[in-house]
């Protein structure tokens, strides 16, 4: 039988090695909140979280900031869309 090594992480780990892993190879965070009284759902609150690196992000395709103008000076700014033209009056013949 070949032997088997375990392999630990220090246990000593700073909060720049955990922001490092969590950026690295990022963290889901989902829940539900549900807000009832008498078995009428008043609220719910449905959270997801995701926290990574913009590298780690770009790879899992969340890159929305390159198309938002607003968040980008490289999005293609569109002017907004005219309004369309009002309709002709009507006239009350009486």
């Amino acid at each position: 039988m070949a032997s088997q090594h375990i392999v630990q992480s220090p246990k000593n780990a700073t909060l720049a090695d955990v922001l490092d892993r969590v950026l690295d190879k990022g963290l889901v965070v989902a829940g539900d909140i549900k807000i009832k009284l008498l078995d009428v759902e008043l609220l719910t609150i449905q959270v997801r979280l995701v926290v990574c690196s913009v590298d780690k992000a770009v790879e899992m395709g969340m890159d929305f900031w390159r198309n938002d103008p607003h968040l980008s000076s490289l999005a293609r700014r569109e002017p907004p869309p005219a309004l369309p033209a009002p309709p002709p009056a009507v006239r009350d013949e009486r």
